[in-house]
């Protein structure tokens, strides 16, 4: 009679060409079982942020290829920025109008990504419970748009860049959706959450305007834009599957026919003034 390969002891006859005894084989089963019940940390993440970690990872790419043809990692030139996608107005509102989209995933520097994937990182985590991905997707595109679009109204010969008016966004739609919805949250965990994102974009927008150089713009067109869909968006965020897909695709259609004008009115404004 063989002898069980983990324990040592007598195995019974068995066509398995590596002899385990029915002890060790049920604990290696129940081990088996228990690491699948309890996965790693990275599995976790992916499973319960799978957007907010594709749009970190796409920003840190886009980043990381920066740096690797050789764009300064501290302080990028203003024409390696447009290079790589920064909006700017002579180029954006003429015949490059897809940078309003391209510069919300280019970054000036490392600090700068460093801060925005902070902000946007903690914000997802809460997005992701509220809203379903597509709703959570278009929402973070269309604030980014808004925010560009305002940036280049105000400041059309800067060259803007960042993630700024799409997380903005992020948390004014969540504000709204928390404070209009009525989400199955304890009422002492919604203010508590609410006081936060009050917080984070009350400090934010203070920051921006006493420190030189925060193209504030951006991050006030994403977060009212952001302010207004959350507040639409409410309405059916408890709703049907059905129902709220529906919805959802009537709000981002309106949403993206007024992006669209608000991008050519910007446009004829700034070229009248050329």
């Amino acid at each position: 009679m063989p002898n069980c390969l983990s324990c040592g002891r007598q195995a019974p006859p068995s066509d398995d060409p590596q002899p385990i005894c029915p002890d060790c084989r049920a604990a290696i089963i129940a081990r088996a079982q228990s690491q699948n019940a309890f996965p790693g940390r990275s599995a976790v993440v992916a499973q319960q942020m799978p957007l907010t970690l594709a749009i970190v990872a796409l920003n840190v790419l886009v980043f990381a290829l920066m740096v690797l043809s050789g764009v300064s990692p501290g302080v990028p030139e203003p024409p390696q920025l447009i290079r790589w996608g920064a909006d700017f107005g002579p180029l954006t509102l003429t015949t490059q109008p897809w940078r309003i989209l391209t510069s919300n995933y280019i970054h000036i520097g490392a600090l700068h990504i460093l801060l925005n994937m902070w902000c946007l990182w903690n914000l997802g985590a809460l997005a992701e419970r509220i809203f379903d991905r597509w709703t959570y997707f278009l929402t973070y595109t269309a604030c980014g748009l808004a925010g560009s679009i305002v940036s280049l109204w105000r400041h059309p010969m800067s060259i803007g860049a960042g993630a700024s008016g799409a997380i903005f966004g992020m948390a004014g739609a969540l504000i709204s959706a928390l404070y209009l919805a009525r989400l199955p949250v304890h009422p002492s965990a919604l203010k508590a959450t609410l006081k936060s994102l009050l917080s984070f974009a009350g400090y934010n927008l203070f920051f921006g305007t006493v420190v030189p150089g925060i193209d504030n713009s951006a991050h006030l067109g994403g977060f009212v834009t952001g302010l207004l869909l959350g507040a639409v968006l409410a309405r059916h965020l408890t709703s049907t599957a059905d129902d709220k897909t529906a919805w959802r695709n009537w709000v981002f259609l309106a949403a993206g026919v007024l992006l669209f004008l608000g991008f050519h009115m910007v446009r004829r404004s700034a070229l009248r003034g050329l």
